[in-house]
């Protein structure tokens, strides 16, 4: 069963995969985690106060909405642990560990993923894990919890994918769930819920504290039927790096669940090291082996894509696990180029449990899915004195500068809805699929891929399928104190350096949506599915079969449209365009932006001659049915 002594690794860390073979086997105990715990002094500790006040009182974008809606003053309570701390000693301050769970407490009184304090080290980039994952599925109207994936090497008699968790150190699993969900900043409902699910089986020691138990006792049902009990010690390791991200302004363009994250990264370690070894390959400059079924992705910690067989057809299915990367365009490019080799006939993009990560990356992709023109979410700033100085600080913030100062005169609570991601960045190169789409969302989606779900559902690109009732509600630009501190140099500036590598990020600028919805804050509230699907045993064990299934029948439904541009020929001053069309009655052409002509034709081939294309460099053909906008292709010439 994996059991350890406190002075030996279990055997079956020993026999995990060989990309993370090493670096599991050098987990420890908790308990022989927590005693090289320790080293604030009173004087860190008071520093650590200060600057969470900063941020809190100062930067902070959701402060009145969070003391509104969750009924908590984050400012009060820090000044509360500020007075305790001058009325104590060195002598007489308590363990480090109840100093952090206090700052832990106020941080998540928000419910904000956004806005973290992160614990030093010993804690900073640890895990702590079992060697297993539990996940929930519906049988009728009652929820069970089931083992989904085990990490390799590790056995306990009857202990398989499938088995059913009864109780949790003897507290019934719905109950324990709960209790867990009541520990963790999910926006909402669904999200907490959620997390309490995931945070059985794995947490992130920078984000929370180490649980309270030093091992759990699960009671299953085992495969051959049969009531068991294991017992299991937390193991404590040091978490996969994160991946490269952004540099220069881009690094201040981030909407990322930092405890996402960690998570994903350790969900990598534990239960898909062979994801681990095609980033190895790719980043030795080799073609990674893709899985069975998958086609090979340059980026195979970002993307998995596949063809899916559903009783309505055959579909292509896209994962997006990340946007946290360093280039959105490279991201752009590989999701189009891995959109060009799957079916044409419809699309399942599916980005659960993806906390976000670079906001270009999620909004640049877009336009790749629709006729119809991108527009960027708008973000504001919170006015306050300090958030004025930064802004006048760097000429990147000066379009926010004119709307805070004249906030002084007319005491207006935010400043001016400006745009992170440029317009013509996010309608550059237009559509890319023309079948339809249906996006998969879950209340593990945040930030960035809250950003991604609500622009996909303003501009109507397709059906919202969620398997939760919300995503996860994240709507805001996080910035990190340190970032703060580097790219904003003010004089006389608040911010000072934290100790032991402790870290605090803050909702910088909150998001507000577009189109029907315009002017709606995605914070704590999120994108609602269009439709709802609950995961079944099935979708757990068999690769999302019913998901994939409901997907196909919202795809099955929907048209598939086609407008390809097959030739291209200059004559005599005009452009004789080759046309091959479906579900499309008419064309409008475009030659640098600027409208040439209108034809109705019909489906299938068609030719059409465009006049005044002496010196045009780029041709836009825009395909209409009944009237509606519904395909749009561009090329150069």
């Amino acid at each position: 069963m994996g059991r350890v002594t406190a002075d030996t690794t279990p055997d079956y860390l020993k026999r995990t995969a060989p990309p993370v073979r090493e670096r599991l086997a050098a987990a420890t105990q908790l308990e022989t985690f927590l005693a090289s715990a320790g080293a604030l002094t009173l004087e860190q500790r008071m520093l650590l106060v200060d600057q969470a006040l900063v941020l809190i009182e100062q930067n902070y974008v959701h402060l009145p909405l969070k003391m509104a809606m969750h009924a908590v003053n984050p400012v009060q309570r820090l000044r509360l642990v500020r007075r305790q701390l001058e009325q104590q000693t060195a002598d007489t301050m308590p363990p480090e560990w109840v100093f952090h769970a206090e700052m832990a407490t106020v941080f998540h009184s928000v419910r904000d993923l956004h806005t973290n304090y992160q614990l030093p080290a010993p804690f900073a980039n640890k895990i702590a894990f079992l060697p297993f994952r539990v996940e929930e599925c519906a049988d009728g109207s009652k929820p069970r919890f089931l083992v989904t994936r085990i990490t390799q090497g590790f056995s306990a008699p009857g202990f398989a994918p499938g088995v059913e968790i009864t109780h949790w150190s003897g507290i019934p699993i719905e109950q324990a769930v709960e209790l867990n969900a009541a520990r963790f900043a999910g926006s909402n409902t669904a999200a907490r819920r959620s997390r309490g699910v995931q945070s059985l089986t794995v947490r992130s020691l920078s984000a929370h504290l180490p649980p309270f138990e030093e091992w759990v006792t699960v009671s299953y049902t085992g495969s051959d039927g049969t009531a068991r009990e294991l017992r299991e010690n937390w193991q404590i390791v040091e978490n996969l790096p994160p991946m490269a991200g952004p540099t220069g302004e881009a690094a201040l363009v981030m909407g990322v669940d930092y405890e996402a994250d960690e998570i994903s990264r350790a969900n990598l370690m534990l239960f898909a090291p062979h994801i681990i070894e095609q980033q190895h390959a790719v980043d030795s400059g080799e073609s990674p082996a893709a899985a069975a079924g998958e086609i090979v992705s340059m980026m195979p910690k970002v993307f998995t894509a596949r063809t899916v067989q559903t009783p309505s057809g055959t579909f292509g299915h896209i994962r997006i696990h990340t946007f946290s990367v360093d280039d959105a365009g490279a991201f752009v490019g590989e999701f189009v180029r891995l959109l060009g080799q799957l079916p044409q006939n419809g699309l399942i993009v599916d980005v659960r449990d993806n906390g976000g990560g670079l906001v270009w990356a999620s909004e640049l992709a877009l336009q790749t899915l629709t006729p119809r023109r991108i527009t960027p979410e708008p973000f504001q700033f919170i006015n306050t004195p300090l958030n004025l100085r930064i802004c006048r600080s760097s000429p990147s913030l000066s379009p926010w500068v004119r709307s805070m100062e004249q906030a002084i005169e007319i005491g207006a609570a935010f400043s001016a809805a400006l745009p992170l991601t440029p317009e013509s960045l996010a309608n550059d190169i237009g559509q890319q699929y023309f079948g339809p789409v249906v996006l998969i969302t879950n209340a593990r989606c945040y930030s960035a891929t809250d950003m991604f779900a609500a622009g996909f559902q303003d501009h109507r690109i397709g059906t919202v399928l969620g398997t939760d009732d919300n995503t996860g509600a994240g709507g805001a630009n996080v910035w990190a104190q340190g970032d703060i501190m580097t790219f904003f140099p003010i004089s006389a500036s608040p911010y000072r350096p934290l100790p032991n590598g402790a870290g605090m990020r803050v909702a910088i600028r909150r998001s507000l949506r577009v189109g029907d919805r315009a002017g709606t804050p995605l914070e704590d509230l999120g994108v609602v599915p269009d439709v709802r699907h609950r995961m079944t045993r099935r979708d757990l064990l068999e690769a999302n079969a019913d998901l994939m299934a409901r997907a196909g029948e919202l795809l099955e439904a929907q048209p598939v449209r086609e407008l390809t541009i097959t030739d291209a020929i200059r004559a005599d001053g005009s452009l004789r365009l080759m046309l091959r069309t479906a579900n499309v009655d008419r064309v409008d052409v475009f030659l640098d932006r600027r409208p040439r002509t209108s034809v109705d034709i019909p489906d299938g081939q068609a030719e059409v001659n465009v006049p005044g294309a002496t010196t045009a460099e780029t041709v836009r053909v825009d395909g209409f049915a009944g009237g509606e906008l519904v395909a749009s292709r561009t090329k150069r010439l």
